[in-house]
């Protein structure tokens, strides 16, 4: 399990991401009790998603302005996500249908990698609502949220793909400690189980963190991200035919 959870760290945390996707497939994988999956992914996420926080903000890469506009609804509303539990095969039907698209368009998209303009910052009509379904999807299912918001911000071109991963990873932590504490409010959360996991995720955010940040190119990071995004929509699509 150990060198699964180092893998998926690494993978995910290059483009931002803290992995939370690919720990609830491994956790399933290898017989975590379902209603301690999604808090367990949290923490793991939590860890992850900060140590690629802080590579790509000290590569100076972070834009707080992009940033809070989005977090500011979803960080309740992740919260209020995580008190809700819903059906997996109708998450997986709406995650699926969702990610395939996204990883798609970064595939298949013509638009230049350099992303948007450094003072480009959408309009509250767009931040306000979009955070508010990012952050109640994600609290729900036990997730940050990137898989949603970085695909946006590169297709709108908002940001480029390493802003884009400074601020995502961001959004993810906020919205990841919103919903691991909607979830503790349903359930306690078995650390006995989690912590020996936390050493090989923290190696794997640090390594991945440090080469999307500083020697990956934006083609490469978006590559990676499409392929992230496929790999969660086939476990969302596990989800629906089980």
């Amino acid at each position: 399990m150990f060198p699964i959870i180092f893998m998926v760290a690494l993978a995910y945390s290059a483009v931002g991401h803290g992995g939370a996707s690919g720990y609830l497939a491994v956790l399933a994988l290898f017989g975590f009790a379902p209603s301690q999956m999604a808090s367990s992914a949290l923490v793991l996420n939590l860890l992850v998603s900060g140590t690629a926080f802080v590579a790509f903000w000290r590569s100076g890469f972070f834009k707080p302005k992009l940033f809070w506009p989005f977090a500011f609804a979803s960080i309740p509303a992740a919260f209020v996500g995580g008190l809700i539990q819903i059906p997996a095969p109708l998450y997986g039907c709406l995650l699926f249908v969702a990610l395939i698209f996204a990883a798609i368009r970064l595939l298949l998209s013509k638009q230049s990698v350099a992303g948007g303009d450094d003072d480009t910052v959408p309009p509250n009509y767009l931040t306000i609502p979009i955070g508010l379904i990012i952050g109640f999807v994600s609290g729900i299912v036990g997730v940050g949220g990137g898989i949603f918001l970085s695909p946006l911000f590169i297709l709108m071109g908002w940001a480029d793909s390493k802003r884009t991963a400074a601020v995502s990873a961001a959004f993810i932590w906020v919205n990841s400690a919103a919903g691991l504490f909607g979830h503790l409010h349903r359930q306690g959360l078995n650390l006995a189980e989690l912590w020996p996991l936390t050493l090989a995720a923290f190696l794997g955010g640090l390594l991945g963190s440090r080469l999307g940040s500083q020697r990956l190119h934006h083609l490469t990071l978006r590559r990676i991200l499409a392929g992230v995004l496929g790999v969660a929509a086939y476990k969302s699509f596990l989800l629906v035919i089980r």
